[in-house]
């Protein structure tokens, strides 16, 4: 895999403070002259407030011995071990980062604002008929419209937390709880991808930064922070590539299709996935799953094209239309950087760098061959990185392609597919995954739909972006875990975040 040089990570450290510092300072200017940005606290979507809370300590202490003992842990515990460590781990820093802001301000209270789906869970009296008249109350200005976090989405994530209500989980600490411990799984699930399609090594390096992860601020607690925790398991069961897991992750993935019409951009995602593991198979068998619920959805009513046609008109209708994209295509890039942390620059040089080692070129070629009587097949086994992957190989008499004499004769549609598979160019793992993040998120920036409060409508990207650590040489690990830990606790110290 790729490598920076001191030098080169230095410049990429410098680049992200510098658009960070250039974001800041025009969001000031810009709103000091009265342009509505609708952000105080340009390029997040707050305002200035300094303070220290009960998390403080906890926070500090978590941030801390990740750094110090993460690296090493990671790389010693067992493996099913060390992902239960990193699910705890990951929860303890989301939780301790919203109790900065206090047991109620930071966390039970976070769901209940008028503009939170909990505020709308009390008119759903029958939920098959809330998602067949879902659309009627989309629009502002008209009777019994939605409120605006339940209006600017599919019904889905309105329908989680009424199932949550019914259950006897209503209220604003339960709503809490559950999308904490949801949001969670993304300390799981990106570690598990990144071993399904790369290795162990890789994936353990992976695990202290995905549990640092800076994002975590508005992890705990936003609905966004739930999505993740649903996209990011879909993509590891996917990536697993048996039949049951790819189904498992396409209803997930096409669940997640209706808890946000932006989600739609983790097809990139899943698409790197399913090129690093060439499973079209695994693919098919994923959009069956995710066709089944979007079926079931048109079945009760809701056509998902339709919503969001409504959600664009919507959008047009409020304040937060006027927000400048001239400002915005680019403040996100700060906001991103904010969330996702510092990492984010260098994951992006690392994954756009020449590779060490390509499948086309590969660095050490290993030839078997396998002899018995008249019949004999050679396959090539190409080391990439770290990982070694078996590429479809040539047959002499007997094999795929010819004859005992010789003699050639026409391919099967099999073969044909397996050739047309095997001629496409093999993706690194990790890049993959960060360059497909980087995608998605140029997308959904250039769409003009995402102007502000990207720190948390794109955490469901920003995540992946905790991949680049396994890129980064074992002795800087160090220094980018800690820059990612100063990140989020300047941002939750200094930064009141709301949403």
């Amino acid at each position: 895999m790729p490598t920076l040089s001191r030098r080169a990570q230095l410049i990429a450290l410098a680049t992200a403070a510098l658009v960070i510092a250039a974001t800041a300072i025009a969001g000031v200017a810009l709103n000091r002259t009265g342009v509505p940005l609708h952000a105080d606290a340009a390029p997040l979507f707050g305002f200035l407030n300094p303070h220290l809370g009960p998390g403080t300590p906890l926070a500090l202490a978590l941030a801390i011995a990740v750094v110090a003992w993460g690296p090493p842990l990671a790389s010693r515990l067992p493996w099913r071990g060390l992902l239960a460590a990193s699910y705890a781990a990951a929860l303890a820093w989301t939780v301790s980062l919203a109790l900065v802001d206090g047991w109620r301000a930071g966390f039970t209270e976070r769901l209940t604002d008028w503009t939170e789906y909990l505020h709308d869970v009390p008119r759903v009296h029958d939920i098959p008929a809330m998602i067949g008249e879902f659309t009627q109350h989309v629009l502002a200005g008209q009777p019994q419209s939605w409120t605006v976090h339940v209006s600017g989405h599919p019904p889905g994530a309105l329908l989680v937390y009424t199932w949550l209500d019914r259950l006897g989980l209503g209220g604003g600490t339960w709503a809490s709880v559950v999308t904490v411990l949801v949001g969670a799984l993304a300390a799981v699930a990106v570690p598990v991808t990144v071993k399904a399609l790369h290795d162990e090594r890789a994936a353990r390096a992976v695990v202290p930064f995905v549990v640092l992860f800076p994002g975590a601020v508005w992890m705990g607690v936003s609905a966004d922070g739930l999505f993740t925790g649903v996209t990011t398991t879909g993509i590891a069961l996917l990536a697993r590539r048996r039949a049951l897991p790819s189904l498992l992750g396409g209803l997930l993935l096409g669940s997640a299709l209706f808890l946000s019409y932006g989600l739609t951009l983790v097809a990139v995602i899943a698409l790197a996935v399913v090129l690093v593991n060439r499973s079209w198979r695994s693919l098919l068998i994923a959009a069956c799953g995710a066709s089944i619920v979007v079926a079931a959805f048109a079945a009760a009513g809701f056509w998902w094209l339709d919503g969001y046609h409504l959600v664009v008109q919507r959008y047009h209708q409020g304040d937060f239309a006027q927000r400048p994209y001239a400002y915005w295509v680019f403040g996100n890039l700060g906001a991103l950087l904010l969330s996702a942390g510092p990492l984010t620059a260098a994951a992006l040089a690392l994954a756009t760098s020449s590779p060490a080692t390509t499948a086309t070129t590969p660095r050490t070629p290993v030839i078997r061959t396998r002899s018995s009587g008249a019949f004999r097949t050679t396959r090539k086994t190409a080391v990439i990185g770290s990982r070694k992957t078996a590429v479809i190989g040539s047959a002499s008499a007997g094999g795929a392609g010819a004859s005992r004499t010789g003699e050639r004769r026409t391919p099967g549609i099999g073969e044909v597919v397996r050739r047309s598979v095997a001629a496409v160019p093999r993706v690194d793992a990790v890049r993959g995954l960060v360059l497909a993040a980087g995608l998605a998120v140029l997308a959904a920036d250039l769409s003009g739909l995402s102007k502000a409060e990207v720190e948390r409508i794109w955490l469901p990207f920003g995540v992946w972006f905790a991949v680049g650590g396994a890129l980064l040489p074992a002795g800087s690990r160090r220094w980018w875990l800690g820059a990612q830990a100063v990140t989020a606790l300047a941002v939750n110290h200094v930064i009141a975040t709301s949403w």
